[in-house]
């Protein structure tokens, strides 16, 4: 899948250091991209239609459909593109630098993802990010914790706990700073920390 894909090249930056480099120009995917981010300013997600991104940019359905399966996945290649632009200039040191860059980035496009976060269906793009996520948490965890054997209801909840804590910034505080942000998830992850202990 594209998310494993997305997220090993994140992966090999915050792990091996490496940096990654996009291949070649997708000048028919940045057209049909552009044009749907015009298109959704014009009207909701899910009253567009191929044929209206098409029109926006000049290009036929064919190639729409020789690209991508569908507008869902239009989005979830922004996302793949725009992002990854962003993340293969630097080289990171450890999964809290690589939160707080997704953060910066969804910050300085809110006003196409705070949209993008509210569309439903199959293949869309929250489901697409929570697929990120676990994949993510699948590699990072068993290091970070040291345990070998995560179990599919640890990884859910991790992923369900960022997820929706994240879904909530972007829709119900979309003025908070990243930083502050930041911030305050690390002080909610150290109350859980400190209640952890406690229990034992």
């Amino acid at each position: 899948m594209r998310a494993k894909a997305f997220g090993d090249i994140l992966l090999q930056n915050l792990c091996f250091n490496e940096v990654y480099h996009l291949a070649s120009s997708k000048i028919t995917k940045k057209a049909l991209a552009n044009a749907l981010k015009e298109v959704m300013v014009e009207k909701p997600f899910e009253k567009i239609s191929v044929s209206d991104i098409c029109n926006k940019c000049n290009r036929n359905r064919k190639s729409f459909y020789y690209h991508f399966k569908d507008k869902y996945d239009l989005v979830n290649w922004i996302f793949d593109m725009e992002f990854l632009e962003e993340a293969s200039k630097k080289n990171y040191d450890g999964v809290w630098e690589l939160l707080t860059d997704t953060c910066d980035f969804f910050y300085n496009n809110r006003e196409f993802y705070c949209k993008a976060l509210r569309i439903n269906g199959q293949n869309s793009f929250l489901d697409y990010f929570r697929e990120l996520l676990l994949y993510i948490i699948d590699k990072t965890l068993p290091d970070v914790t040291g345990e070998e054997n995560i179990s599919d209801f640890q990884r859910n909840f991790m992923a369900d706990a960022f997820g929706i804590t994240f879904l909530r910034w972007v829709l119900e505080y979309p003025t908070m700073p990243p930083e502050e942000f930041m911030e305050q998830l690390r002080i909610c992850i150290k109350y859980m920390a400190v209640g952890y202990e406690k229990l034992d």
